[in-house]
């Protein structure tokens, strides 16, 4: 590794306030009542891209619009959910727990999965996976309308007790449009499996402790992995349902993720998921040194600004945000940061 980046994430940063709290929590694994730890949380609330989402919210907990909350997308309800947890809000800030309690009374549709609304053909791996990461990171692992919901989740990606698409009558069944089948089918990637959904579902279930796991949810983290592992993470080959190579957003990396992923985000789910020294990840991990500067950072290469509430750094620089991500895998792959 090149420089020390560490010491560059743990600057105070009135625009980025989440990055310091990240770095204290995951990077130096300081405590939650760590005098640092407990002003860089309130930072992250009382300035940044958190306080500018929170603003613009509703008293009645959703953004724009009621409803299930996709669209519009990236200012719609759900989006702030998924951008509050990745920017590190308070999931006790009565704020955030009330966008949360919205999102799990309107964005759920009867089989108890997210979805963008209107029926259940509305449901998509990387939206359930991101919804559900979200609420576990605030705190809502245990209650029951989320464990319907990771549920559901597992149980769409082994196919347990869900009915073929073709069996209209039946419920729960997979629906043609959206995810069609086991194993991460979905008809954006021509029913064939997709890696972006598989990596945000696992990043879900990443988040569930192994003594908490269901055997449908330790059966779909089984699946999802062998999955994501037969392929190699740094190609990135994964079936292709309207394309002849890889799509480039793979190997552009940026903050904060929607529903594209790339290669350091598969790379957080493998690791955080214990494989962080498989042989099988070294490809990958050596793709990811090789884009660090001689400071030892890594740049914005993807961006959501001026589609979002608050724009995140800028496009095509250093990005404390990226370097975040990337130590957080070096650390879990045994490097020493510092």
């Amino acid at each position: 590794m090149n420089g020390d980046a560490l010491s560059w994430l743990l600057e105070p940063d009135l625009a980025n306030p989440g990055v310091r709290y990240f770095a204290l929590k995951e990077l130096l694994e300081r405590p939650d009542d760590d005098p640092d730890v407990v002003a860089a949380r309130q930072a992250v609330m009382t300035g940044g891209p958190v306080a500018a989402i929170l603003a613009a919210q509703a008293p009645e907990g959703y953004w724009v619009e009621p409803g299930p909350g996709y669209y519009p997308k990236y200012t719609g309800t759900i989006w702030q959910i998924i951008f509050l947890a990745q920017l590190g809000a308070d999931g006790s800030d009565p704020r955030v727990r009330l966008g949360c309690d919205y999102v799990l009374e309107h964005s759920r549709s009867p089989y108890g999965g997210f979805w963008a609304g209107a029926d259940p053909a509305g449901m998509v791996q990387c939206l359930q996976g991101n919804l559900a990461a979200a609420l576990i990171d605030f705190g809502y692992l245990e209650d029951e309308r989320l464990q319907v919901t990771l549920d559901w989740l597992a149980r769409s990606v082994t196919g347990e007790g869900i009915a073929p698409a073709s069996e209209r009558n039946a419920s729960p069944r997979y629906y043609r449009s959206g995810n069609s089948g086991p194993g991460f089918a979905c008809s954006a990637n021509d029913h064939r499996p997709c890696a972006w959904g598989a990596v945000k579902s696992m990043m879900a279930l990443s988040k569930v402790p192994p003594g908490a796991r269901t055997p449908h949810v330790q059966a779909a983290v089984e699946c999802g992995t062998a999955f994501l592992l037969s392929r190699d993470p740094a190609v990135a080959d994964y079936p292709m349902g309207y394309a002849t190579k890889p799509s480039r957003s793979w190997f552009q990396f940026g903050y904060p993720i929607a529903y594209v992923t790339d290669v350091l985000q598969n790379l957080e789910v493998l690791t955080a998921l214990g494989y962080g020294q498989d042989t099988r990840l070294a490809p990958a991990l050596a793709l990811l040194l090789s884009k660090q500067d001689r400071q030892g950072r890594w740049q914005m290469a993807y961006s959501y600004n001026g589609k979002t509430w608050a724009d995140v750094e800028e496009k095509g620089k250093p990005s404390k945000w990226v370097t975040l991500r990337a130590l957080r895998v070096l650390k879990r792959a045994g490097m020493v940061l510092a």
